[in-house]
């Protein structure tokens, strides 16, 4: 990658004076040698300032750079921060609903944004709006784990063109490495510069009612022994009327830290409502002095004579007494004010919820963090490393603190053990979000084939991890395929034909014994019956073969009837003289055969079994020296077996066949066995294989899978036709929303054609609007007309859910609904709001007029806004319909929703 040579006359020295850190001087270095740059570092330490060395770089050669940022509120303060360092004219911005200054060199904009811009050439080529674009700085990185925005990150770096540089800027995260080897795959040559160094170091504290405690032990690894639980009575005082450990107070708390000049902080308390109490309970706290009090009160009351209708009772009191609270139930307006503020010093505490931790830049010498829990949609869980190291990593503010303090507080869930834990903890890693959608397949589809765009895909860092994940099952394919390629090799060098009649042999002489055993064992049943017979006309002297349930030997003993005993049943038992000079008691059960045409063997009357041996089946004794002579008499009549004729005959066809058999070529080489052994062994290795193979697949093809549901939801809607895009598809591809399709197929419809502005700012509210808290009220009534269009999608809506749910698609479709009764279909539906705001009502009044935050309120409007801006910039939309959603939007563009940028 042949990226320009740096400019000579751009000397470090003079852009920053002052030392730089290791780490900067190596990114600044890898940006020179013209790669691309992954820079983790802790939140605070200065990765920015790599950023503005490309935008330094990039002025000098007349070039241009975009800084992205995930947040408006990030780009908007990008913008202020970058015009006070290089100038107001070379700064412009990009978001949403905000255009300023586009051709300048430097150019701030949300990574949708830059995502957006991208779609509109095929990917990989300088478009019309890249020309003369040098680097692109990434700031916030790590936010591809953020489930909404994830994937438009990933999208931007497999979009970006390889020639431009990127710099991508992320806090600490666990997989590094894996982020920058896959940023050196998909976009081009790559240097991962990390570090774990903190220019401000951080102390963790615990507060519990006794006071402030250092969290961790001396060598900073493990929990303050002081703090550990101990055994017996001590560690009962603490615990409160419930039996659980209690928590400090508040105002307790904050005097520790006034006490120990640990303020200004940000306190962490994670609902809105409990912000909001914390600013009431310490409202009558003074923390600041009188210099302090006298900029506050000119600045909050210069504030309020602008914007009269932003003071709410209840926050600006304890705003002249630097206490505040920073959630998104709170106006913009407000909020920024605070922010401010806070970042002159003027403000000693604010209480806030996380979303502080994860947007603006508001340090503080102190974070505290209330709980170390939170409430999810699936019950209360810890807080995860990363989350715990966001608000951790607010403390600290360069240049002004030697130390930054993190205090986690005493609950009566949570105690010492657990902040420990989490303040010992290393970062979590990033996590791929990517989720194609039906934007992301009709904007690759203008300009991709399929083929191509399945490559794109292809590339994600979701595919690059499920790669990774899966690199066990890919070496366990690659040793099945080289196993089986061994025994391929082995097997093929045995002539196949001979194999076929080896094989032929080998199953005949199988079939040729089973036919011999059925025809023993029906030869053996028959002698049974036969031998019953003998057995009661046989007398003393007759030779016998005795094996049996009494008689256990291996092998049958020949033996001469001596006499019969009487038995418990009808038959007698039988005392028997066997060839081993042993006496056997037996019954006709444990006769095999008996030799009738044998001579009989003549034996003594006076020869009795010993009088110790008791005449019972299966006893057994040895002989004397008389016997020895008759059992040597007993001959050993195995050739004269009793054997059936067809037995006989079978017996003769299989030694023929086993004979064959033998003489083969194969047998006689010795490896027959062992070749059936490796076909068998092949059979299963190839099973295994595609088994293996199969699942590896699906896994693997999951984005890709996803994407092909999309495609085919399009063309039943009529939004690709053999895969290029339609009117309706090109409508739903310049749309941004959750949704695009179902945003694309409304506005397709003529349903909200000729609604009047008002109508249709309150109808545009309703599709992005997320179901509401059930508790949420508004005493406006929605007008009729509004009602009916929305009535008239319904249908739409019901076909989208259908097959939605068949294709396994989980992209919402927002049309906010009333109640289900007829009468009160127009009540309580949140939209009024937006018509009312349209209508030109006080923001006052408005608010009174419902249970939601003024933040929550601003954020709907807000968002309706986003939404109309859009519509006179899709193609294809009748004019009247362009021209109302232009007018909705002056309607409702007004104090406090509109964002002021200067």
């Amino acid at each position: 990658m042949n990226y320009p040579a740096p400019s000579p006359e751009l000397d470090l020295g003079t852009i920053f004076p002052f030392d730089l850190d290791q780490f900067q001087k190596e990114a600044i270095a890898s940006l020179n040698a013209g790669r691309s740059v992954v820079v983790c570092a802790p939140t605070g330490s200065g990765k920015t300032l790599v950023g503005e060395y490309a935008i330094y770089r990039a002025l000098a050669r007349g070039k241009r750079v975009f800084y992205t940022t995930p947040l408006k509120a990030l780009s908007n303060q990008k913008l202020r921060d970058f015009r006070e360092k290089f100038g107001f004219d070379q700064v412009g911005l990009l978001t949403g609903d905000a255009s300023i200054h586009r051709d300048a060199p430097i150019l701030v904009m949300t990574t949708e944004i830059f995502r957006n811009m991208l779609y509109g050439t095929p990917i990989g080529q300088v478009g019309i709006s890249l020309v003369d674009v040098e680097a692109v700085i990434l700031d916030e990185c790590h936010y591809m784990n953020d489930r909404q925005r994830g994937t438009v990150w990933e999208e931007s770096i497999i979009y970006c063109p390889r020639e431009v540089q990127l710099a991508a800027l992320s806090a600490t995260v666990a997989n590094s490495d894996q982020l920058t080897d896959w940023l050196n795959r998909v976009h081009g040559p790559t240097d991962l510069i990390y570090s774990d160094f903190r220019p401000v170091p951080l102390e963790f504290h615990f507060c519990n009612p006794k006071g402030l405690f250092p969290l961790l032990n001396d060598s900073k690894t493990k929990i303050n022994p002081r703090l550990q639980k101990k055994k017996g009575k001590g560690g009962e005082r603490d615990r409160g009327r419930n039996g659980r450990p209690e928590a400090p107070g508040i105002i307790y708390t904050l005097s520790q830290l006034e006490q120990r000049d640990m303020l200004p902080a940000i306190y962490f308390i994670f609902s809105r409502r409990g912000c909001d109490k914390a600013v009431a309970e310490v409202g009558d706290l003074w923390l600041v002095n009188n210099e302090e009090s006298q900029i506050l009160r000119q600045q909050i009351d210069d504030f309020l004579a602008r914007n009269p209708e932003a003071g709410r009772s209840g926050q600006i009191a304890p705003l002249y007494r630097g206490i505040a609270a920073h959630h998104a139930g709170i106006l913009p307006a407000w909020k920024a004010l605070v922010e401010e503020l806070f970042q002159q010093g003027l403000i000693k505490v604010v209480f806030a919820t996380e979303t502080l931790a994860a947007g603006i830049n508001m340090p503080a010498r102190t974070t505290v963090i209330s709980t170390l829990s939170k409430r999810t949609d699936t019950g209360h869980r810890l807080l995860n490393a990363s989350e715990f190291l966001q608000m951790a990593g607010r403390a600290g503010r360069r240049g002004m603190d030697k130390q930054g303090h993190v205090v986690t507080v005493q609950t009566p869930f949570e105690g010492a053990k657990e902040a420990a834990y989490l303040g010992t903890s290393k970062p979590d890693p990033l996590v791929s979000q990517f989720t194609p959608s039906y934007g992301m397949v009709l904007n690759l589809l203008q300009t991709h084939t399929l083929e191509q765009t399945r490559e794109l895909i292809e590339r994600s860092f979701g595919q690059y991890m499920a790669t990774l994940h899966l690199r066990p099952e890919y070496d366990e394919i690659a040793e099945l395929q080289t196993q089986l390629a061994q025994l391929h090799e082995q097997i093929a060098a045995v002539d196949e034909n001979e194999l076929a009649v080896y094989e032929k042999l080998r199953q005949r002489l199988k079939v040729e014994r089973q036919i011999l055993k059925t025809l023993q064992e029906q030869a053996q049943e028959d002698r049974q019956e036969e031998l019953g017979m003998m057995l009661g006309f046989a007398v003393s002297g007759t030779l016998l073969s005795l094996k049996g349930k009494n008689i256990t030997v291996s092998t049958p003993v020949t033996a001469v009837l001596v006499g019969k005993s009487p038995g418990s049943g009808q038959a007698p038992y039988l005392v028997c003289l066997g060839h081993d000079n042993r006496w056997y008691v037996a019954t006709t059960g444990d006769v095999v055969d008996l030799y009738a045409e044998l001579p009989r063997i003549e034996v003594p009357p006076d020869i009795l079994p010993p009088p110790e041996m008791p005449l019972k089946p299966g006893q057994s004794r040895r002989g004397n020296q008389e016997t020895f002579a008759i059992a040597a008499h007993i001959p050993d009549p195995i050739e004269s077996l009793h054997l059936a004729p067809e037995v006989a005959e079978q017996l003769s066809r299989t030694t023929a066949v086993q004979e064959q058999l033998e003489a083969h070529p194969l047998h006689q080489s010795g490896n027959a066995a062992t070749l059936f052994k490796r076909r068998a062994r092949y059979v299963e290795l190839e099973a295994e294989l595609e088994q293996l193979q199969g699942q590896v697949e699906q896994q693997s093809q999951r984005h890709w899978e996803e994407f092909v549901n999309l495609i085919s939801i399009l063309q039943h809607f009529g939004a690709l036709d053999n895969l290029v895009p339609t009117v309706l598809g090109r409508i739903a591809a310049a749309i941004r929303g959750e949704n695009e399709l179902w945003l694309g197929l409304v506005f397709a419809s003529g349903e909200l054609d000729n609604l009047d502005p008002q109508h249709l700012a309150a109808a545009a509210a309703a599709l992005v609007m997320e179901t509401p808290r059930p508790d949420s009220k508004v005493y406006f009534k929605l007008s009729n007309e509004v009602t009916e269009a929305l009535k008239k999608l319904q249908g739409i809506r019901r076909q989208m859910f259908q097959l939605q749910r068949r294709y396994n698609v989980a992209l919402p479709i927002w049309l906010e609904q009333g109640t289900e009764k007829k009468e009160q279909e127009q009540e309580n539906k949140l939209i009024a709001i937006v018509e009312q705001w349209a209508l030109g009502i006080e923001w006052t009044e408005l608010c009174e007029k419902t249970t939601l935050d003024e933040g929550d309120v601003v954020r709907i409007l807000r968002r309706t806004l986003d939404l109309l801006s859009q519509i006179p910039h899709v193609p294809h939309l009748p004019d009247s319909f362009q021209r109302n959603a232009y007018r909705a939007m002056q309607l409702i563009d007004r104090f406090p929703v509109n964002e002021v940028v200067e």
